[in-house]
This record gives C-alpha cells, sequence and structure tokens, in this order.
C-alpha cells in the first residue's frame, strides 16, 4: 500500500525517492545518564557494606617521624590533620620530641573510644601555641614542669617575687612619698610592647598577657632593660562570653581543678615575673570562691598578686592578707580618658594619693599619647619628693592591703 501511495503522488516520467528510516535507541540520553549514576550509586553502597574499614569517614591524622636529638630516637609528631568537614582533634597538635602524648581514636563502627601513646608532649589547648623556650636570667631551681611547661615554684627558700623583683633603693623609699606606674595588656602587639619597653624609665612595671606569638621573647626584652614583669591572668567579666579576654579565661563557674589547670597554663607562657594580675575579671575577682584557690596557688609559688583596682567589689585585698600574699591594688587608671591632658590631671592625682598615704599605684595602656605623658611626668617627679619604684617596692611598703 506504501508503494502504490508513492506511485500515484510521484510526477509522470519520475522515479520514486525512497525515504531512510532512522534508527530509533528503545531509551532516551536522560534514561542513560539515570542508569549510569544508578550503577555508580550502587557500586558505592557495595563498598561501603562490604569493606571492612572502622574507621570510615572518621578524621585522618598524617604522622611524621622524626628523629630524636639523642640516641637516634624517633619522636613522631601530628604534622597535618584531614577530615571531612571537622576540625583537626586538640589531641594532634604538634608535640616535643621525647615525651608522652595521647591521641584518642575513635571506632567509626561502634563508637568505642582508644587511647594510644604515641611519645609527646601534651598541647597547649586551644591557641595552637608551643611551648616556650626557656628564657634568659632565668633561675632553674625556681620552676617546676607542668603539662604544659615550666611554671614557677618555691625552691630553697627563695621565691620568685624576691628574685625577680627589680632593683630599687628601698631605704630611700621607705623615707618619702612613692609611686608605681604598671603597663598592662603587653605581649600581644610587639610595636607597641617595644614603645613600652624602650621608651618608658626601667622603674616603670611592665604586666604581659599570656597571648601573642612569643610574649616570652618580649617580656625577656623587657628584663633586659631593667623592666620588673607581671603576668596578667585573664578572668571572667560580667558580660562574658559577649567580653571575651581569650582563650583558657578563668571563670566564676568553673570548679577549682578547672580554673587551676588553666591558670597553669597561663603561668607556662613566660618566665621570670615577680607576680600575677588580673586581665579583665570584674565577676571573677568579686567571687570568693573562685578567688580562694587562686590566692593560695600564688602564695604557694611565691608570687605577689596585682589587683588592677577596676572591680569595686573585689576580694582579693583580703584574701592576699590571708595568704600573706605581696598585694597592691591600682589607685588610678591613668588613661582612662587617652588624651593629653586628661592624662597629666590622672598623674597629678596619683601624686597627691601618694603625699597622703605615702604610695600611690597608677595603671596604664600601651597607647602612644600615655607613654608620651608618663615619660614626661617621671623626669620631674623628684623634683616633686616622689619616688618612682617598681611595683615589689610599693607592694613591700604597704602595710595592709586597701
Amino acid at each position: 500500500m506504501a508503494d502504490t501511495a508513492d506511485d500515484l503522488s510521484t510526477p509522470l516520467g519520475q522515479k520514486t525517492l525512497r525515504r531512510k528510516r532512522r534508527l530509533r535507541l528503545p531509551f532516551t540520553g536522560l534514561q542513560a545518564l539515570a542508569a549510569v549514576l544508578g550503577l555508580f550509586l550502587a557500586t558505592f553502597a557495595g563498598f561501603a557494606l562490604f569493606n571492612d574499614n572502622p574507621l570510615g569517614g572518621e578524621p585522618i591524622a598524617r604522622i611524621a617521624i622524626r628523629e630524636g636529638k639523642a640516641g637516634g630516637e624517633a619522636a613522631p609528631q601530628i604534622a597535618h590533620g584531614e577530615a571531612h568537614g571537622t576540625k583537626t582533634p586538640k589531641e594532634t597538635k604538634e608535640a616535643a620530641p621525647g615525651e608522652q602524648h595521647t591521641v584518642t581514636i575513635i571506632d567509626g563502627s561502634s563508637g568505642a573510644r582508644h587511647s594510644v601513646v604515641i611519645g609527646a608532649a601534651e598541647p597547649a589547648p586551644d591557641d595552637g601555641g608551643t611551648q616556650p623556650a626557656m628564657m634568659a636570667g632565668i633561675n632553674e631551681h625556681l620552676l617546676e614542669k607542668s603539662r604544659y611547661g615550666m611554671i614557677p615554684m618555691v625552691a630553697d627558700g627563695l621565691k620568685p617575687f624576691t628574685v625577680y623583683a627589680a632593683d630599687a633603693d628601698r631605704a630611700k623609699a621607705a623615707k618619702m612619698p612613692i609611686v608605681a606606674i604598671v603597663v598592662g595588656g603587653l605581649g600581644v602587639g610587639a610595636a607597641k610592647t617595644t614603645d613600652a619597653i624602650m621608651k618608658l624609665p626601667g622603674a616603670v612595671t611592665l604586666a604581659f598577657t599570656p597571648y601573642g606569638a612569643d610574649p616570652g621573647k618580649l617580656a625577656e626584652r623587657a628584663r633586659a632593660q631593667h623592666h620588673e614583669i607581671f603576668l596578667q591572668v585573664p578572668m571572667e567579666p560580667y558580660d562574658y562570653p559577649d567580653n571575651d579576654p581569650g582563650p583558657q579565661t578563668l571563670l566564676a563557674t568553673l570548679g577549682p581543678e578547672q580554673n587551676l589547670d588553666r591558670l597553669y597554663w597561663h603561668l607556662s607562657r613566660l618566665q621570670g615575673y615577680a607576680g600575677i594580675a588580673n586581665f579583665m575579671g570584674a565577676r571573677f575577682i568579686a567571687t570568693d570562691t573562685a578567688m580562694q584557690p587562686l590566692m593560695r596557688e600564688a602564695s604557694k609559688r611565691g608570687l605577689g598578686f596585682f589587683d588592677d583596682g577596676a572591680a569595686p567589689r573585689s576580694v582579693a585585698a583580703q584574701l592576699a592578707a590571708s595568704q600573706s600574699t605581696p598585694f597592691a591594688k591600682g589607685d588610678v587608671i591613668i588613661d582612662a580618658v587617652p588624651t593629653a591632658a586628661e592624662i597629666d590631671h590622672a598623674l597629678a592625682k596619683l601624686e597627691g594619693i601618694a603625699k597622703e598615704r605615702g604610695f600611690a599605684v597608677g595603671t596604664a595602656s600601651a597607647l602612644p599619647v600615655s607613654i608620651e605623658r608618663i615619660g614626661v611626668w617621671t623626669k620631674a617627679l623628684e623634683s616633686h619628693g616622689i619616688m618612682l619604684v617598681p611595683l615589689t617596692t610599693a607592694m613591700l611598703k604597704s602595710k595592709s592591703p586597701s
């Protein structure tokens, strides 16, 4: 019938042109793509079901083996952690050779945890910092080893407070009004820290936070310039965590053991300080149950305690007295308003307190204007009948905490 129809529709005298039939596949392109994807998924499912890999999907750590310094011992180090969308566990931070280090491995199928000792030191938490090297001019007998590094201790009747106090003419200081200046917040910004070290008189005490790439190196430089140093310990303010002092902050809600463990981390970050001071911490320093273990530890380790005076409800003075801990409290925040005129006014107020009471302590930050005005003021101070002294000298002159 088809040929007859073609003959009738074809003009006379012309041959019929037959149409070529197209080859049609029994499935569409989308169906083929779906089939390929289905095959891939089936293969992946089979691998997951029948392959014996209990740690599948868990974080992976690559361990680089380095030769030890002595005896050819190999000390493993966690070089780099890889995980699918997860952070490297805290246990996998770089470890020091020759010391034990425990890594927790999680069984992916059962969830069981296994602790494995790989011969490295426990890491410094959260900030990724490594244990600081020994600073110059440090009495090694006044250090003991903690899990974070070396921390101060009392030995052979010597205390860090006494050994690391800056030199001063204490006989002269006992006979005239004295002023101590504490410049804090140092160690994080190398430029501002260096300015404070080099531009301020050696009698100005410098307080370092435990943060920064290498606070110990800057503290060592400060001591080389005859500055006395204190360590600022981050403590909980009332608006924590909106206002967060930094990693390993001591919290009023934590137990004594947890806070002391955090304190040890801070103490290990540098050496050669005569005492500790609060860094922020209005809530913590006003909480008796939180402060008691801290003050006992400061006394046990032969350290003084400095309260910057910013917290009106602080219990530090009473607790320091009960532990016979050397203590002082800030009287004036010199650069609360960081203008030259207001700083000069605050310094004049500090002089007045010193003349009235016999001693006074001012606090400041390392702002350029603060450093400049304090430097000018100290040059004329002795002509006013007042002596500039390190903080430890003011602590010793103070008969009772105030």
